[in-house]
């Protein structure tokens, strides 16, 4: 690892540390967990290093990767089938896709079934009501609260909330077709 690498996870670690924290301690009920998971994420951004310029926008893979951290530890914690899934919202932040997607791999296999999963997940969400998508989107890819949301677009958090259940509730089903075909 070079000095110019060394500096520029130094100074990723100085600015992001913070957010990510948060980020992390939002979603997971343990302090000393988000520590480890908080942990995690810096060890894999130092083994990244060596392609670290190939990381266009290293916050944006850093919350990635937290977020993935965040999954395996719940997925360890409580085993939980796809078809098991909770329709609930226990709180304002209670369902993102991770939670409706398997773990999958980095085999050439497994690349060619995330393909073909992410052009399912495109489909189903293009079979959505505008504000299904839009809340959806918003929730899941730019990682907005439903409290912004709400700011942002005048409806009530509650209303977002249902918008993003539904869309997840028909994802769940499409899903679970894809997986259907790909089991024959």
């Amino acid at each position: 690892m070079t000095q110019i690498q060394k500096d520029k996870i130094e100074q990723t670690v100085r600015e992001e540390r913070s957010k990510l924290f948060n980020f992390i301690r939002k979603r997971v009920k343990a302090k000393e967990d988000a520590e480890d998971i908080l942990q995690d994420v810096f060890f894999q951004l130092t083994q990244a290093s060596g392609s670290i310029d190939t990381i266009d926008q290293i916050t944006s893979w850093l919350f990635r990767v937290a977020r993935n951290k965040i999954t395996d530890l719940y997925r360890k914690k409580k085993p939980e089938t796809f078809t098991d899934y909770n329709d609930t919202v226990k709180d304002n932040e209670g369902l993102f896709l991770e939670d409706i997607l398997p773990d999958l791999g980095n085999s050439p296999d497994d690349e060619y079934f995330k393909n073909l999963l992410w052009e399912a997940v495109q489909e189903a969400l293009d079979e959505l009501p505008a504000e299904q998508k839009e809340v959806f989107m918003m929730h899941e890819f730019e990682d907005q609260s439903f409290k912004d949301m709400s700011e942002l677009t005048g409806e009530p958090v509650n209303t977002l909330i249902s918008r993003k259940r539904y869309a997840v509730l028909h994802l769940r089903k499409r899903l679970q077709e894809f997986y259907k075909e790909i089991k024959k």
